[in-house]
């Protein structure tokens, strides 16, 4: 884990999770998981343990399959109920029994809150909080507060929301992090808030939503008056208008304040792993999003682009590759050299300079028609394997595809596929039906080519997303398919774009049974 001292913290599973539109299966939660874990975040709040079947699951999971490198999970859940022991509560046992080593308990820090929300007294209010910290203190785990409508409350009732942070505080809870739950505060406002709240000797921290479009400025206010921990969501992700989106927070208090919060190699990485978790969420990224956005360091030509000829300083705040992104020349495109570059480093090839500028201009090719890399990592790493082989290269070549979907009245829905392939010098021709045509397709071509590589049954489809990118066209618009397959040790993701749906699952169907058989130990012919 990084440095204790300064805590950067996650929400994207839980808080990030309740925005409008975005639904996210466990096995989604868990990629989203291992890429804030790659950016070498301290915290990653896993979700409410107890609350749902999902989230339980995720916590199930997590203690098998996530192998976190600089991260903690951590569970959220609240405080006992009012007039219930803490031993005896079944969602604080569900906090117990998650696996979590934190604990992060939301708490109400406003009176009128505990007093028509939980309809209980102010003293219970306080008890609930005392009891729950100290008993799973005891119990081993660490505990962090979210002091829920923290800053209204102090309007309401100063006096009483500090006593909620003394109360957490001595009861055992390591830090306790102010909310601003209701997204109205402005910077200057909420740091005297934060000054008095430091005052307390407890440790502070801080949890802003963004409906004023202020969650970056007042954590970093909040920083400022003496909080060190922060909480946000990757790309701002939240409830209403988001929260304080956590890559703007890092970059802000790394570049720009000397902060030490991760290792620079992985804020490097920061604009592939945040268009990496759009893919995974299937929410469009914002192209201005500040630092990672693709438009984040695009200049136009005119002025700018006569005195970035001369020093690209003068009209850029930072060197973008410090955050893994790249300066654009809207005239001639520069887009995706330091992704590619990146990339290719981490999968282990040694470029040439011709090799990499030949890449570079594929990516850059294939980026203009719609395909991404930054979540299809093994389209990109075939695609490196072709243009250093100087040739395809590929375990089957395919002759042709034909995919029928047929409903008759009364009867289901079916789809069926024929693919005719070339493998090993014999001509293959398979069909196979399926509840739809790309299910159809990969049952065909995976029961056209086991017998001559029996690993692919092992192969499974666990992910399909869809995304439309030119919507003027209806119904004929450009399609980009993200494909996730898994063997036993791992999964994959793969692209493909086209007009046609069906085409664009294909590409990227081919190449998810390719990748698998590079990572079985097949050399390609």
């Amino acid at each position: 884990m990084t440095d204790d001292r300064f805590h950067v913290y996650d929400t994207t599973l839980r808080d990030g999770a309740q925005q409008e539109g975005l639904n996210l299966t466990v096995a989604d939660k868990l990629a989203i998981a291992r890429h804030l874990d790659d950016l070498g975040v301290g915290f990653i709040e896993g979700g409410w343990p107890g609350a749902n079947p999902k989230d339980t699951e995720f916590f199930r999971r997590a203690r098998t399959e996530l192998d976190l490198k600089h991260a903690r999970l951590a569970a959220f859940g609240a405080t006992r109920r009012a007039g219930v022991k803490a031993a005896d509560d079944p969602l604080v046992a569900a906090l117990r029994e998650s696996g979590a080593p934190v604990v992060t308990l939301v708490a109400k820090s406003h009176d009128r809150h505990v007093e028509l929300a939980l309809r209980t007294t102010l003293e219970e209010n306080l008890a609930m909080i005392r009891d729950t910290v100290s008993h799973l203190r005891a119990e081993g785990q660490r505990v962090f507060l979210d002091a829920e409508h923290f800053f209204d409350g102090y309007r309401s009732n100063p006096a009483y929301a500090l006593e909620v942070v003394r109360t957490a505080a001595e009861a055992g809870a390591s830090v306790i992090a102010l909310c601003d739950t209701n997204g109205g505060m402005l910077p200057d406002e909420l740091a005297e808030v934060v000054q008095a709240a430091v005052g307390t000797s407890a440790r502070i921290g801080i949890h802003c939503h963004d409906d004023t479009g202020c969650a970056v400025a007042n954590t970093l206010a909040a920083v400022r008056a003496g909080a060190t921990h922060v909480q946000g969501c990757a790309n701002g992700y939240g409830e209403r208008s988001g929260n304080a989106n956590l890559f703007t927070v890092v970059a802000n208090l790394q570049l720009k304040r000397g902060f030490d919060l991760v290792p620079a190699e992985s804020l490097s990485e920061m604009t592939r792993i945040a268009h990496a978790i759009t893919e995974v969420t299937n929410v469009t990224p914002n192209s201005h999003a500040p630092y990672v956005g693709v438009s984040a360091f695009a200049h136009k030509a005119g002025l700018h682009a006569s005195a970035i000829k001369v020093d690209p300083n003068l009209y850029q705040h930072i060197d973008p590759a410090q955050v893994g992104n790249d300066m654009r020349m809207l005239v001639s495109d520069m887009a995706g050299r330091a992704s590619v570059e990146l990339k290719g480093r981490e999968l282990g090839y040694e470029l040439s300079a011709e090799t990499s500028r030949e890449l570079v201009d594929r990516v850059k090719d294939l980026e203009a028609k719609g395909y991404t890399f930054e979540a299809a990592d093994a389209s990109f790493e075939l695609l490196l394997r072709d243009t250093v082989a100087g040739r395809r290269t590929r375990h089957f070549t395919v002759e042709s595809w034909r995919v029928i979907v047929e409903r008759t009245r009364g009867a289901e829905l079916v789809s069926e596929a024929t693919v005719k392939l070339h493998a090993k010098g014999e001509r293959i021709v398979s069909t196979g039906e399926g509840n739809g045509p790309v299910n159809a397709l990969d049952k065909a071509v995976r029961l056209g080519l086991e017998r001559l590589y029996p690993e692919l049954a092992e192969l499974e489809l666990t992910d399909f997303k869809v995304r439309i990118l030119e919507g003027t066209y209806g119904t004929g618009a450009v399609t980009r398919v993200l494909i996730t397959t898994s063997d036993a040790d791992g999964e994959w993701s793969t692209v493909g774009v086209d007009e046609n749906i069906i085409e664009a699952s294909w590409q990227a169907l081919e190449q998810a049974v390719t990748y698998g058989l590079f990572r079985a130990g097949h050399a390609a012919g």
